[in-house]
């Protein structure tokens, strides 16, 4: 490579990561624009390939990265005073903004009538090949043996197995201690491994949105309107009014330092649409916020894997009231009541991967509302589920910041003067340290 060409590559890296992502958003549009208006089919598959292959990229390190995660984060909690305490807060937090995500679902679907003229019929909607149910859901947590979840990416059979390994380790005491050295010294692999591919999100960028828009047009959007603007007004809700007067009033947290040290993750989220993905970044910005290192690797790996009020609340809830309306079928108070129960309890079954398809059929099935109504929105899923994602990491951080100021153990000194966390791979640390 020549000096200038190393030149140019250090000072593309100096731009700040925020206006990396703008770029190739705007990049992605303008392409897909061209590539759709003009008919272009090489740049069409060129788009598809990038954006398939960055994603391609984040989930080759899912699985193994939430299996040393989740083990890691659970005998992490060994150094952490009152470890139970903050566990059973972080979990009620979780239960609490999910409880509000639904309720705005809920009442913008009311207000708003998503499925009301939009053309569609229930014939236009097909059955998906899988589907979910609370028996599916709750006999899935289990494998059937130690491979399958890995080669099929079943994240919370993953999880459920990482759990049982970090309480066995925990229970082992200093007999696990070298299993948990090398879980410690793999997750800080994966994570290296992973903060290069979170690098290329600019590019990835360019690919996901540019195909989007070359693949579906404005035309598709222009039929689920109201539906795509219900689910983005209510994210919008959750991330810019919900969290920041929690973060005031509960933490007394500033939300403009909030945002200021939340904001790359967020970003990366919208992009990559993985909660998973993201996670390694989720992790440095909540303690570049001033949450405890070893709490936060516990906090936000189980929140990357269970915490989605984007995915697993205010979607599922419209969906719903879109779902019913397309095939006339009126919804009750005892409804919504279980749409908020599925969205408490069930939101491990989106597992922080992209698409909440997993979710939408549980809901359905709980409802009785017809399984056709998913084939109504997958074609509109990717556009949805960027929105869905950024908010779902958005309350990834939210929650341990609450339960840190909370406990007092928020470094407030750390939070009043963060400042936005670039993206760099020195700067990436393992999330736990051998002890």
């Amino acid at each position: 490579m020549s000096v200038s060409s190393v030149t140019s590559v250090k000072k593309y890296l100096k731009v700040p990561f925020w206006a990396q992502i703008l770029a190739g958003l705007v990049l992605g549009v303008l392409l897909g624009w061209l590539a759709r208006s003009q008919d272009i089919s090489w740049l069409v598959t060129t788009l598809e390939k990038v954006g398939d292959t960055f994603i391609g990229l984040l989930k080759l390190a899912v699985a193994p990265l939430v299996f040393f995660a989740i083990l890691v984060s659970i005998t992490n909690l060994r150094k952490v005073n009152n470890a139970a305490r903050l566990a059973s807060r972080t979990l009620l937090w979780f239960m609490i903004t999910s409880l509000i995500a639904v309720a705005i679902g809920l009442t913008i679907g009311l207000l708003t009538n998503p499925g009301a003229g939009t053309g569609l019929t229930p014939a236009d909607g097909a059955k998906p090949e899988n589907t979910g149910s609370w028996i599916d859901f709750l006999t899935g947590i289990v494998p059937t043996d130690v491979i399958t979840p890995f080669t099929e990416l079943n994240v919370l059979q993953i999880v459920f197995m990482a759990a049982v390994a970090g309480i066995a380790a925990l229970q082992l005491g200093e007999k696990a201690q070298p299993i948990l050295n090398l879980s410690e010294s793999v997750l800080a692999l994966l994570q290296k491994a992973l903060w290069w591919v979170i690098r290329l999100a600019p590019l990835g960028t360019v690919g996901l949105i540019g195909n989007a828009i070359a693949t579906y047009g404005w035309d598709l959007i222009g039929k689920y309107a109201t539906f795509t603007a219900d689910i983005y007004v209510g994210c919008a809700i959750v991330m810019f009014v919900v969290y920041p007067l929690l973060l005031a009033t509960v933490a007394k947290a500033s939300p403009l330092q909030f945002f200021k040290g939340a904001w790359p993750a967020i970003q990366l989220a919208f992009v990559s649409r993985s909660s998973v993905g993201t996670m390694p970044l989720t992790q440095k910005v909540t303690e570049r916020l001033g949450v405890p290192k070893e709490y936060a690797s516990f906090a936000v790996p189980f929140g990357a894997t269970t915490k989605m009020d984007g995915c697993a609340a205010i979607y599922p809830a419209i969906a719903a009231i879109f779902v019913a309306q397309i095939f006339d079928i009126q919804l009750g108070i005892g409804d919504y009541l279980l749409i908020a129960f599925v969205s408490v309890v069930g939101s491990a079954a989106t597992a922080g991967l992209t698409g909440a398809t997993v979710m939408l059929t549980l809901t359905l099935s709980t409802l009785g509302l017809p399984m056709e109504g998913v084939g109504l929105l997958l074609a509109i899923d990717p556009i949805l589920d960027m929105m869905r994602t950024a908010t779902n990491v958005a309350g990834q951080v939210v929650a341990p910041l609450i339960v840190s100021a909370r406990e007092g153990i928020l470094d407030r000194d750390k939070f009043n003067s963060v400042a936005s966390a670039p993206v760099d791979v020195d700067e990436q640390k393992p999330v736990a340290v051998a002890a």
